[in-house]
This record gives structure tokens, sequence and C-alpha cells, in this order.
């Protein structure tokens, strides 16, 4: 088949997906944002790529504006369209999207159904879920109609896909509350780390030896970092526990971050910029353990993938996630780190002193982290669930449902809803 993958962040474990379906015999093309600001995974063909397999990194006209809010939302428009047109030369037989803007997924479900091309719905997020909580929130009155009008987008973009693939079960009882969805279009695929990508280096490698204290531990936060985050918590670390934290991250929130350190003279802790792919292993082979944090608020709704990079390095993990959370409930069951609360920050504090004080859990849940990677990160097991899922959404009969009809929107709905977008995706 002709598999066109888009995955609008340019993560590591989607690209390693597309190259596994080309060596399974598939021409593939992997489709990302090269204008959109986050850490990428390895985007670059190489000579031991299958011949059937490509990359395409698609960039806007201008600079990506995050932070103007109209603008912003023309421009993710604009890059379905860009992704719409890459589709129009390709010609796939499938299409699967994962991390799309709503309004860029728009253009591309609408671009696969002019194609006859199967479109495959990859969640990572229930945009509308963090949408209609967020603008609720800051636009009193009117934000509650944007939240419905987002809704009602994502829905009937999900009824209107020939399959859905999820990343937890948490999000098949979300979804099967939408009337009209087909649920039986659903499947569960966890998210996952390229394991084969991610080596595991000495503690005290080149990287270390040039950049750290050989004599303190080091806990290290690698990915994006925004306000959902909360970006207090690392310096709440940083000012009561006797260890060196490294920030790898980018934006506005790594920079508050950063300004607030040098403003209480927190001297262990130092903000960098984002990690290159290729040299990603070797800095975080460097830590003797990794933060996590999403807010109580998130719950259900977003999966932070860089706990499963974490695993993959095989250090413990320090985190504040929901309950609900399905990452907070892997590390507990493999017993791969301490996790608290993000409603309490005293524990978060005392669980990273109970990690600096005992290297021998430390160790223990480092091989429990790699130890689980190891069995669940198979990428040949990982291709072989998408070639049924995407055999399955060929094969089923749906009922086509029309395109969702938009009345023209005012002004302050397009201004007020790229803030929403803007806020759920920090």
């Amino acid at each position: 088949m002709r598999i066109l993958i888009h995955d609008y962040s340019g993560h590591p474990f989607q690209v390693q997906l597309s190259r596994e379906l080309a060596r399974k015999g598939h021409d593939v093309l992997h489709v990302f944002s090269a204008s959109f600001q986050t850490p990428h995974g390895n985007l670059t063909k190489q000579k031991e790529d299958p011949e059937g397999f490509n990359i395409k990194g698609l960039k806007l006209s201008e600079a990506f504006q995050k932070d103007s809010f109209i603008k912003r939302r023309s421009q993710e428009i604009e890059f379905g369209r860009l992704v719409a047109q890459s589709m129009n030369d390709f010609k796939p037989d499938v299409v699967i999207s994962s991390n799309a803007p709503l309004d860029c997924q728009k253009q591309i479900q609408r671009a696969s159904k002019a194609l006859k091309a199967k479109f495959i719905f990859w969640v990572q997020d229930i945009y509308s879920e963090a949408i209609d909580r967020v603008v609720s929130e800051k636009i009193p009155g009117i934000g509650k109609y944007i939240g419905k009008y987002y809704k009602h987008l994502e829905y009937s973009m999900l009824r209107k896909s020939d399959g859905i693939t999820v990343i937890t079960d948490d999000f098949v009882d979300v979804l099967g509350q939408i009337n009209g969805l087909d649920t039986s279009k659903i499947s569960v695929v966890e998210n996952w780390a390229p394991l084969d990508e991610i080596a595991q280096h000495p503690r005290d490698n080149a990287w270390a030896k040039e950049n750290t204290n050989p004599d303190r531990l080091r806990f290290i936060y690698s990915g994006t970092l925004g306000y959902k985050h909360n970006p207090d918590l690392l310096l709440e670390l940083a000012r009561k526990v006797d260890a060196d934290f490294f920030v790898f991250s980018e934006g506005r929130v790594a920079d508050y971050v950063k300004e607030t350190a040098a403003e209480e003279k927190l001297e262990n802790i130092s903000v960098r910029p984002w990690v290159p792919f290729d040299q990603l292993p070797e800095v975080l082979s460097a830590a003797d353990g990794f933060v996590a944090m999403i807010e109580e608020e998130a719950g259900v709704f977003c999966v932070p993938s860089k706990v499963l990079t974490y695993l993959c390095v095989g250090r413990p993990i320090l985190a504040a996630i929901p309950d609900a959370n399905l990452a907070r409930r892997l590390i507990d069951r493999e017993h791969a780190g301490l996790v608290s609360s993000p409603l309490a920050p005293d524990q978060m504090i005392e669980n990273a002193r109970c990690l600096v004080a005992d290297a021998k859990t430390r160790k223990q849940m480092g091989i429990n982290a790699r130890n689980y990677a190891e069995t669940a990160f198979n990428i040949s097991v990982i291709g072989d669930r998408f070639e049924k899922i995407i055999n399955k959404a060929i094969a089923k009969n749906t009922n086509e449902l029309g395109e969702v009809s938009c009345k023209k929107e005012h002004s302050y709905v397009a201004q007020a809803v790229s803030s929403a977008v803007t806020s759920s995706k920090d």
C-alpha cells in the first residue's frame, strides 16, 4: 500500500513506525511540520532506510507565530493545506494523522476523502476537551460556545474517520460517549519510544565530563515545557533537594525557569536548549534520575511521551502526574520511579530526597524501567498491529457522514479559539 503518515510534531516514535511499515514492503511518506518548534526525532533519511520510505518536512510561508492567536490559527489551516498538497502528489491509499491541531486535521481529512484514501485519526490528545476547559476559564460566557464548536468539529471528524487509534484505554471510555461514533473503529496502541535509537551510555560519558560535576547527583527534564507541566515544581526541587537539575527545553516557559533561577541565584538548576536527537542518548545517560510533570487538570487527556524515552535509558523517574493518567499507572506498576500528585509538591520533594539518599533503589528502578522498554517497545510487533489497523480500516464498510457544516465564524471566535489551542498545547 501507499501510506502517508502525518505527525505534526515530528516526534521520534511516529517516524520509527513509518520506517517499519516501509521495511514491511509499503511505500511510506512521512510528513511533519518543519516550522513547529519542538524536539524532533530522526527526520533525515538514512542510507539504511528502505527504498520505499521518504520524509518530507513542510514549512509555512512565514515563521510560526505561536503567541499570535489569530495568526497561529490561520497558519495551522495553512499547514493542513500543505499536507493536503503532499497527499495530492503522493496519492496514498491510507492516511494516518496525529498531533494535528483540529483546524489542520480538518484539511487533511477532507483531502483524504477527496482522494478516496482511508483516514485513520491517531488520537494523541483529545484536543477539544482541553480547549473547552481552557476557554471556559479564560473567556467566561462566550468560552463555552467556543468549546462546543471545537467538540463538534473533533467529534465530527472522529465519526467520519475510517479508523481511530488511541493511546490509552482511558480515551475509549471518553470517545464511547460520542453520539453516532462507531466504537468498533477504535483500536488502542500505547505510545512507545524508539528503543533501537536510544542506546544506553555510561553515566560519566564525554558530555557529562564537560558539563557536570561528577560528585553530585543529576536529574534531567527533557522535552516540551509548558504551563500545564507546572514549571514551578522544577524550581522548588532546585530550592529544596541537594542535587543538580538540568532542563533541556525552549520557549517562554523555559525562559521563565531560567530567569527565576537567575534571580534567586539557584546554582543547581541549568536551563539549556533542546538536545539534537542524535545526541539525546548520551545526554540522558548522564542522569541519575529524570523528572516528569503534568498538571492535575490534564487528567487522562495528556500522556507525557517523555516518560517513555526515559524508560529506554534505564533511570528512575521522579514524577508529579494525576492518578488517572496512564503514565502514572505505568511508572507505579513497573516500579520504575516515584510518583506523586501534582497537587502535592511536598511529596514530590520527599520522593526526590528518597531517590537521592538510596542508590540501591535508584539502580533497581532503572533496571525495571529498561526491562519494560525492552519488552513493550518492539517495533516489529507494533508495526504488525498498525498493519492490522490499516487492513481493518480498508475492509470496514463505513457510512460516510457529510462534511461538517460550519457557519461563518466571527472574529472573536477565531481569536479566542486560537488562544485556547495555544494554552492547551502549553
